[in-house]
């Protein structure tokens, strides 16, 4: 018996070119490389220069994932972008996006779910290819963070980086147990102060900085990650030994290692790029699995584990049959 499974066609993820590196960073607030790899794995982080934006690195993204498809903007009916850093308050970035890749047809919208979102994109994306409303998606996680950062706060300027992460998703006739298998979404806004921004247009006219209460963000993260994943898993009768990879968010080495020794997944099955990424926020998830996919990790077939926890506080988990 067959169903509409929603396939990953293909992935594609792009940097910008500027990399600031933790002895940079030392010079201008009060830490050093080895402060910042102790307490979280960074080494570096991009940083998008003048010129450009959330939009730009995430058609550079998309054409990758496009063409690694094999497929163009007229194969694809449906942009949905997850971002935290848009270009503009309004149009969304992925209507820029499908102006830029020359998409005429179809619709195109953001979903803001901070770190969580390029999960909670996904999630919208395979409901709407399941039900038939579209054919074609480029699902695309994408942050210009290093814009919303104090670069005088340590505890916070070290974290973050600037990426973009996108997947082509079809939906096609197949077997149940292919494709994207599940998501699973949650938030808690009475945790809004563990992780924010200090404005917004409608309350402040500006953008604001990004804070955190770093401590308080970590006990969550293990917590609510592990629940997340263990639950998703459970509804789809696997457990960690099943998992070929697990691809978290990259916000800190020592929650991705706290959650993966907590469902009992092996080290060797995680992919890690906070050392050379920093937290991209949106863009990690797909940022991660894309490297992944290119070194020669992840190979079609294998069952992977997604899981995110940003602002909001929101989080979630995906399970997908690549």
């Amino acid at each position: 018996m067959t169903d509409v499974v929603t396939r990953i066609a293909g992935s594609g993820s792009f940097l910008p070119g500027r990399v600031l590196t933790n002895d940079e960073l030392a010079k201008r607030v009060d830490t050093s490389d080895a402060w910042i790899r102790e307490r979280t794995g960074i080494a570096q982080r991009h940083i998008a220069s003048d010129g450009e934006t959330t939009a730009s690195l995430s058609e550079a993204a998309a054409r990758r994932a496009l063409d690694d498809a094999g497929l163009t903007a007229a194969d694809i009916d449906l942009i949905v972008v997850a971002t935290t850093t848009p270009d503009l308050v309004f149009p969304s970035t992925a209507t820029l996006i499908q102006a830029r890749i020359g998409m005429e047809q179809g619709a195109a919208f953001d979903v803001q779910a901070v770190c969580s979102g390029f999960v909670y994109a996904l999630s919208v994306a395979d409901a709407l290819l399941r039900t038939g409303q579209h054919r074609r998606a480029l699902v695309i996680g994408a942050e210009t963070m290093s814009r919303i950062l104090n670069w005088d706060d340590r505890a916070t300027c070290v974290l973050f980086g600037d990426g973009a992460g996108a997947w082509v998703l079809e939906a096609v006739e197949g077997k149940a147990g292919q494709g994207v298998l599940g998501c699973y979404l949650r938030s808690d806004g009475r945790l809004k102060d563990l992780l924010h921004t200090t404005g917004g247009p409608s309350s402040t006219q500006s953008s604001g900085y990004l804070v955190m209460q770093g401590n308080a963000v970590f006990k969550h993260a293990v917590v609510n990650i592990s629940e997340a994943m263990t639950t998703l898993m459970a509804q789809h009768g696997f457990s960690g030994d099943d998992i070929d990879w697990f691809v978290p968010h990259q916000a800190n080495q020592r929650i991705l290692e706290a959650v993966a020794k907590r469902l009992g997944i092996a080290p060797g099955k995680v992919v890690s790029t906070v050392a050379l990424h920093g937290n991209t926020s949106a863009a990690s998830v797909p940022l991660a699995f894309d490297v992944a996919v290119k070194d020669g990790r992840i190979k079609r077939g294998d069952l992977c584990l997604l899981e995110a926890l940003g602002g909001g506080l929101t989080w979630g988990s995906a399970l997908v049959r690549y």
